[in-house]
């Protein structure tokens, strides 16, 4: 890849995904620079979407169409990123079942604002969130990748989850969405219109709770993976899961209240993240026993050792 389509990629990353951009700073570099290049992808294609401003659905349908002709090889790219990205998928394997079902998902979101069950969000997420776990497993090159996929589908799938629940505020603002399974929403006695007006009560609390604790599972699952990949991928992604996780942490901080205010990282508390994490990882090679050392997702089992250097987090 050309460095100036590295460099066009790492600018959209480090501009939209501020969190995964700090974890992406310690991968090798040649799994970051390939990654600077995925992310940028993923986010033109969820751009088309998201940030529709009032464009007319079949007009986002034709940009999507136009990215999968170019992500796929069967257009000349008009910009940096997607020539980058055909090299991406020539040199990795990048298989094309990967790349359409992570373009259907984004055209999935021109019209699908709720979704009924948990099931029918996972078959959302096989292309948002799993696609994105199979292409970035298939960059950083596992020995074992056939192990390391399952982990790394769920991981992603955990990643999503996360940041569904942190952005219930602005899905509903700017985008008239809710991603909380409408299923959930009656086990709790949660009415969807109260979400669209912004009101927060102690069943919505619940409805959050159940899940997060969803999520977590999740986490566990993915965390578990880690071990899978290559050794110099390993403290990078773990990092990522801790600093995705800490929002948890600021979710519950608040009540569950996400209405009201969007929850977020201070730069303080991820650099905390950063350096809690590290400190544990320099004496225990383990990914799972590091995740549940430092994260903020909470162990199965109860945790009866005393506190250790580095588990304090600020509160800001």
């Amino acid at each position: 890849m050309q460095q100036e389509h590295i460099d066009a990629g790492k600018a959209i990353q480090k501009r939209t995904g501020k969190t995964f951009y700090l974890a992406t700073r310690f991968l090798p570099k040649r799994v970051r620079h390939a990654t600077h290049v995925l992310y940028a992808f993923f986010r033109i294609a969820d751009e088309v979407v998201d940030d529709a401003d009032g464009t007319p659905p079949e007009e986002q349908r034709a940009r999507l169409e136009a990215l999968r002709a170019q992500a796929l090889g069967d257009r000349t790219p008009d910009d940096p990123v997607l020539e980058a990205f055909q090299e991406l998928r020539t040199e990795y394997g990048i298989t094309d079942e990967e790349i359409n079902e992570f373009i259907d998902a984004m055209a999935t979101d021109i019209e699908t604002e709720r979704y009924e069950t948990y099931a029918d969000l996972e078959s959302y997420m096989r292309g948002s969130a799993a696609s994105v776990g199979v292409m970035m497993t298939a960059i950083m090159e596992p020995d074992d990748e056939a192990t390391a996929l399952p982990h790394a589908v769920k991981l992603g799938e955990a990643f999503q989850l996360t940041n569904f629940l942190r952005d219930v505020r602005e899905d509903i603002l700017e985008r008239d969405r809710i991603y909380i399974p409408q299923e959930t929403l009656r086990e709790h006695d949660v009415d969807p219109v109260q979400i669209e007006r912004l009101e927060f009560d102690e069943s919505f609390a619940s409805a959050m709770a159940a899940e997060l604790q969803r999520t977590e599972e999740l986490y566990r699952e993915g965390v578990a993976g880690i071990r899978y990949l290559p050794e110099d991928c390993q403290l990078p992604v773990l990092l990522a899961a801790v600093l995705y996780a800490e929002h948890h942490t600021v979710i519950r901080s608040q009540g569950y209240d996400v209405l009201t205010q969007e929850p977020s990282l201070s730069t303080t508390r991820k650099l905390w993240c950063l350096a809690k994490t590290r400190w544990h990882w320099h004496w225990n090679r383990d990914p799972e026993a590091v995740f549940q050392r430092v994260s903020a997702i909470p162990s199965r089992e109860p945790d009866h050792r005393g506190p250790e250097p580095g588990d304090s987090v600020p509160t800001r």
